[in-house]
């Protein structure tokens, strides 16, 4: 598959040769007509990463590719990349077509022909019929779908997202992400898309890359990163996982507390550490026992339990320590002091490093 975008060894600071790197020599592809998200915490570098894609900030050193041209020295104008920012900076004092076609008004095009493609450009984020209104009329959501059509209407080799979806309502980020990750399948688009939230790069997403304080914490597709995570940075960042100390045994069993699980890939014998996702621990009454837990399990006291419709969230005292777990069995509610078993399921436990 070839390469929509490249970064090879970039590397970025601002102010003189003494001033701390923000991103610290980075390799990064993000395949032609595929979704990217790039993730990470505040001051990882994963917006100067974006604005460097799009020209607007110069690496101090490495190589950036578009479409396999090197456009490391090129200003915006000549990358044929777009940007949707998180404020939508429309113009208040254009209507919807105005603010689509301008530009391409701005390059010169003839006035019939921009109206023509920012016609076509808001048929296909359905906003068809909304011509003459402002942006002052239109709904959050309408606005973002203006700003996702002026980017869309310049034909752009790279479309950028940065933070798109922060200022709708739940409802509504939801509906555009899904909007936006069609857009892209339909229309076969190369797209780097930055955010804070994981359930977002989740959901859009054909990779993600973590960032860590200036460095790639770790790349890959959604499944891998929430399954396998290399790292407790990342085990940590995608999701909810708690850390835990354990010990990988002479047969390749780890032994965590009392129970003992098969890792998924061959560990070598000794001390690790171990992520566990609030949805891997599987609930039974004391004195249970399990076929996959012969153990009987890790015995646990209900601290707290909420009912949150389709599932609970409790908080359970352990020898391990005090658990956050999340239950689907929402018809078998626990009560505050009841002891109960705790058990592995095969599903969001991760060894993620050697202690």
């Amino acid at each position: 598959m070839s390469h929509g975008i490249e970064f090879r060894n970039v590397t970025k600071r601002y102010g003189g040769p003494r001033a701390p790197l923000v991103v610290k020599g980075i390799d990064l592809v993000v395949p032609k007509g595929t979704l990217t998200t790039i993730l990470g915490p505040s001051g990882c570098g994963k917006t100067t990463t974006l604005r460097m894609i799009a020209g607007l900030d110069a690496p101090t050193s490495g190589q950036i590719l578009i479409d396999g041209q090197d456009v490391t020295a090129l200003g915006p104008a000549d990358r044929n990349v777009s940007m949707v920012f998180q404020s939508y900076a429309l113009f208040p004092h254009m209507n919807v077509v105005q603010n689509v076609g301008y530009g391409l008004s701005v390059m010169g095009v003839g006035r019939d022909e921009t109206a023509r493609r920012a016609r076509q450009a808001m048929d296909s984020v359905g906003l068809a019929g909304y011509e003459q209104r402002l942006p002052s009329e239109l709904s959050g959501g309408q606005q973002q779908r203006v700003a996702v059509a002026r980017a869309l209407v310049l034909e752009p080799s790279v479309m950028l997202f940065d933070e798109p979806l922060s200022n709708l309502d739940a409802r509504l980020r939801r509906s555009m992400r899904e909007e936006i990750r069609a857009l892209q399948q339909r229309l076969q688009l190369t797209v780097a898309y930055v955010t804070h939230d994981q359930a977002e790069a989740l959901a859009v997403s054909d990779q993600i890359v973590v960032m860590d304080a200036g460095l790639i914490a770790q790349a890959g597709t959604p499944q891998q990163l929430y399954e396998l995570p290399r790292s407790a940075f990342v085990a940590g960042f995608m999701g909810e996982a708690m850390l835990f100390s354990a010990q990988v045994l002479a047969d390749g069993q780890v032994q965590l507390g009392p129970l003992l699980f098969s890792p998924r890939h061959a560990v070598t014998p000794g001390a690790v550490k171990v992520a566990v996702r609030p949805e891997a621990w599987r609930l039974a009454p004391a004195g249970a026992t399990q076929a996959t837990a012969p153990t009987g399990g890790l015995a646990g006291r209900v601290a707290k339990c909420a009912y949150l419709g389709s599932f609970l969230e409790l908080t359970i005292d352990t020898e391990l320590g005090s658990l956050f777990v999340v239950s689907p069995e929402v018809d078998r509610p626990w009560s505050v002091g009841e002891v109960l078993a705790l058990h592995l399921g095969g599903h969001g436990v991760s060894v993620v490093a050697a202690a």
